[in-house]
């Protein structure tokens, strides 16, 4: 299998909302919600899209010949690549009939664990989802990210009590996911956390805490000061808030304050690997990128996965070597291109 026949399989077995276009930019599901589209005037995951093909790469070939090193270190786990699966959850509601949430999770992690990454899991309003997720993360020695909905403490506690039963080496919390329609009314209740709240979380975790859903500074800081190990620049691929700016044009300005403080993911309409090195190039540690591995499970399973991540590691070598970058340690700044 190849991994454009993934993608023709997929455009059969995913919808009615996704339609695998050959440039996943938004546009033909804009605000399809349920679905994958944007809230409101659905600009926004467009928005996202484009931002990263506004950037452009310099070239630099005078340079030592060597086979670039994609690996990362975070928090003491080495991975092959810097770039993850994204949680992504509620899969026949947005994707169709052929997988539930324990499925999709169960093929997304194992594949991701077998391909020298790790798949953050996503979490829904049914409670088999979570527990799921963890058995995954649990029967492959805890390579994957649990990524919990903002819930009231009681529930956050008796996720994260599986969370360390998984042996995960890391969570992660979408603190955005407050915006979500389906997430409001509901018992038990979610909602935004103050700084105080979100500390208690972070220590009832235990574990390296990611706070998913920063977009500006402020946000920063108060993940910073609620004690969390990472954050990562999202909004959520333009589903909570309409009319967000793009993580792209959010993503430096974090960077510069940070100065090493957490580490920093960055999402949103990363679909290739130039957009990978871009955002490497820009100070994020790592990225994540969640559509496209539906499409992938959805066309090919495991298989899929790993083809498509083949693809996002050839790519993003192949940049890397094109810019003289021998590790991801020599990505930096110098090597975007944007226009005075």
């Amino acid at each position: 299998m190849t991994y454009e026949e993934v993608m023709k399989k997929a455009k059969s077995e995913i919808g009615p909302y996704c339609k695998v276009c050959p440039q996943c930019n938004g546009r033909a599901c804009k605000n399809q919600m349920p679905g994958p589209g944007a809230k409101g005037v659905g600009d926004v995951a467009m928005r996202n899209y484009d931002a990263w093909k506004e950037i452009r790469i310099n070239m630099d070939t005078i340079c030592e010949n060597v086979t670039p090193d994609t690996s990362i270190e975070l928090f003491g786990e080495k991975f092959a690549y810097p770039f993850f699966a994204g949680p992504v959850g509620a899969m026949k509601l947005h994707y169709g009939e052929k997988y539930d949430d324990l499925e999709y999770n169960d093929i997304l992690v194992s594949a991701c664990a077998a391909n020298g990454i790790a798949a953050f899991t996503g979490d829904g309003t049914n409670p088999d989802v979570f527990k799921g997720a963890a058995a995954a993360i649990k029967k492959n020695h805890g390579q994957g990210i649990p990524t919990v909905k903002p819930w009231n403490i009681e529930t956050i506690r008796e996720k994260m009590d599986m969370v360390q039963e998984a042996g995960a080496k890391m969570v992660a919390m979408d603190i955005d996911a407050a915006g979500l329609p389906f997430l409001k009314n509901l018992n038990p209740p979610a909602g935004s956390k103050t700084v105080e709240q979100l500390s208690e979380i972070v220590n009832a975790a235990g574990i390296p805490f990611i706070v998913k859903g920063i977009m500006t500074v402020a946000g920063a800081k108060k993940a910073f000061d609620a004690g969390a190990s990472a954050i990562i620049v999202s909004n959520h691929g333009g589903r909570v808030l309409d009319q967000t700016p793009a993580t792209a044009e959010v993503l430096e300005r974090i960077v510069e304050w940070n100065q090493g403080r957490m580490k920093i993911f960055v999402d949103g309409g990363i679909r290739q690997g130039t957009d990978i090195f871009k955002a490497l190039a820009m100070g994020a540690d790592a990225v994540l990128i969640a559509r496209p591995f539906v499409q992938a499970v959805y066309g090919g399973a495991e298989e899929g996965v790993k083809l498509y991540i083949e693809k996002l590691a050839a790519e993003l070598a192949d940049t890397m070597a094109m810019c003289g970058a021998a590790s991801i340690k020599d990505i930096n700044r110098s090597m975007l291109y944007r226009p005075m």
